[in-house]
């Protein structure tokens, strides 16, 4: 059975974008399969052999090769319950992996074998509407391929996860494509398949996420580095606006500053309309989490405002 990604029922309405019309599939260069692996974790309740005795198959994931020496980042809902891992490379081997680290708030882990992978290709941010390809272990049947475009870039709020970066695709994603690659044309990663959003099953309905290839580096390197992630501090609390206000203006609200934070240090005061974290709009209070979630201690970020209809631009230098 393949590993079910983690889905989010929605009841009387379909998030979905439709951006393009049917687009041609592009030939992949092969060798990108090799930089993609069958995630294979030994779950209590389930038998190795591929059934336990209730005729349940052993959930199965994906993982993609992101460093030398054998780093392999997955979904962390892939592996966080497992007793042991495995993974199947595109030729069959069968290969022992430990968990070097997993990170809840990003539904990001890294699993490392002794045995030297061909990394994958890092790609930039893909265009919108763009094509890209998901490659994964679909339901337990090993590697395959499926295209679609880029829907939507730099999700946040959809309700995964604490910190989202996502690009949103069309590109048929199922059970068992956690943690497997998004790439472009080239075959080079544009994201790490994370959520799909559906109705009331886990059938693919061409809503699906993947966390970007800026997070993953991000969260991933803390990982294989220290086997946790370094999170920043900016000392900012920020909520929506109210409807009202939302007519005329595009931003959030900063509802406190914590005293002698960076925030604080940089002139921030409550009540301040957060409009820009560096080149990031901000809409909502999760873009602000999202967008510091990508930085790192000792991060300066210029954050654009308006304070009582007036601009204003602070520098915070970010903290753990």
């Amino acid at each position: 059975m393949a590993f079910p990604l983690r889905v989010f029922a929605v009841g009387a309405f379909i998030l979905f974008l439709a951006l393009t019309g049917p687009q041609r599939a592009q030939a992949m260069p092969p060798e990108v399969l090799d930089s993609v692996v069958s995630v294979l974790p030994d779950w209590p309740g389930f038998a190795r052999s591929g059934q336990n005795q209730g005729g349940h198959d052993v959930p199965e994931g994906s993982g993609v090769v992101i460093a030398a020496d054998g780093y392999i980042a997955t979904a962390l809902h892939v592996v966080e319950r497992a007793t042991g891992v495995r993974v199947r490379l595109s030729d069959g081997r069968v290969l022992p992996a430990r968990v070097v680290g997993g990170d809840p708030a990003t539904d990001i882990a890294v699993l490392k074998v002794d045995a030297d992978l061909p990394v994958i290709d890092f790609g930039a941010e893909p265009a919108l509407g763009s094509p890209v390809c998901a490659i994964g272990n679909a339901f337990g049947l090993d590697l395959s391929l499926t295209c679609g475009v880029v829907s939507a870039l730099h999700r946040s709020g959809t309700g995964f996860n604490p910190i989202e970066d996502f690009v949103q695709t069309d590109a048929a994603v199922n059970p068992g494509t956690s943690g497997g690659a998004l790439v472009d044309g080239e075959g080079r990663l544009v994201g790490m398949i994370s959520a799909i959003f559906t109705l009331q099953s886990d059938g693919d309905i061409g809503v699906n996420f993947a966390v970007s290839t800026p997070l993953l580096r991000r969260v991933a390197k803390d990982l294989m580095e220290a086997g946790r992630v370094r999170r920043v501090f900016s000392g900012l609390i920020v909520e929506s606006l109210p409807d009202a206000l939302r007519k005329t203006l595009v931003g959030v609200r900063v509802r406190a500053v914590r005293p002698n934070s960076p925030a604080s240090k940089a002139g921030i005061k409550a009540g301040d309309l957060l409009l820009t974290v560096g080149k990031r709009p901000v809409r909502r209070p999760s873009d602000v989490s999202s967008a510091f979630g990508l930085k790192k201690p000792g991060d300066r970020v210029m954050l654009r405002l308006q304070r009582e209809g007036a601009p204003l631009m602070a520098e915070v230098v970010l903290v753990p």
